[in-house]
C-alpha cells in the first residue's frame, strides 16, 4: 500500500517545474529508489514468513505497474525517454497482466525468473533516467532504455509461451480426465 501512495508524490516530484529542477529530480529518485526497496522488502518478508496473501498477489504487481508506468510516462512527458519506448514497455505490462486473469482459470502464472530480471533492470533504468547525469554518461542512459526495452519485450513473449502451455496442459489434463471417466460410466 505505500508504494501505491508514493506514486503521486514520485509524479509529482518529477514533474514539479517541468523536470528542471535537479532537486525535485534527485527527490523523485529517492522516493523511486524507497518505493522499490520496500516492493523487494515486502515480497521477501511475505514469502519467508508465510504471509503471501490473495490480496497482496493482485496489489503488488498493481503498485509496481502503477509506479514504473508512472515514471516511464512522465520521463516521456519530460522528453527523456521516446513515447514509443514507453508505448512498447506499457503495452507488455498491461497485456501480460490482463493475460494472467484470461489464464487464470487454468492456473498462476508467477512471476519468473525472467520476469524479475525485467523489474530490475527497469528500476535500474529508471535510476538512471532520473538523475540529472552529466552529458558524457547520457550514453549510458541510451543503452539501459534499449536492453530494457529489448528484455520487456523478450520477457512478455516468454509469458505468452508460457500461458499457451498452461492453457494447453490444464485442456489435455481436462480431457484425459473425461476420457478415463468415460469407461467406467458405460457398462462393457
Amino acid at each position: 500500500m505505500l508504494r501505491l501512495v508514493l506514486v503521486p508524490l514520485f509524479a509529482w516530484l518529477l514533474l514539479r517545474e517541468g523536470g528542471d529542477d535537479p532537486t525535485s529530480r534527485v527527490a523523485a529518485t529517492v522516493v523511486f529508489v524507497v518505493a522499490m526497496v520496500t516492493d523487494f522488502l515486502d515480497g521477501k518478508i511475505a514469502r519467508e514468513q508465510g504471509l503471501v496473501t490473495s490480496f497482496g498477489k493482485i496489489v503488488d504487481p498493481i503498485a509496481d505497474k502503477a509506479l514504473t508506468g508512472t515514471a516511464f510516462i512522465g520521463l516521456s512527458i519530460l522528453g527523456v525517454v521516446p513515447w514509443w519506448a514507453t508505448v512498447v514497455i506499457m503495452a507488455r505490462e498491461i497485456g501480460i497482466t490482463l493475460l494472467r486473469f484470461l489464464v487464470i482459470r487454468h492456473g498462476v502464472m508467477p512471476a519468473g525468473r525472467g520476469g524479475k530480471t525485467k523489474t530490475g533492470l527497469q528500476a535500474v533504468t529508471i535510476v538512471a533516467l532520473l538523475l540529472p547525469l552529466p552529458a558524457d554518461l547520457q550514453w549510458l542512459q541510451s543503452t539501459l532504455l534499449y536492453a530494457t526495452v529489448a528484455v520487456t519485450v523478450a520477457t512478455g513473449l516468454d509469458y505468452v509461451l508460457e500461458a499457451r502451455r498452461l492453457r494447453r496442459d490444464s485442456v489435455r489434463s481436462a480431457g484425459r480426465g473425461a476420457t478415463a471417466k468415460e469407461p467406467t460410466a458405460d457398462p462393457p
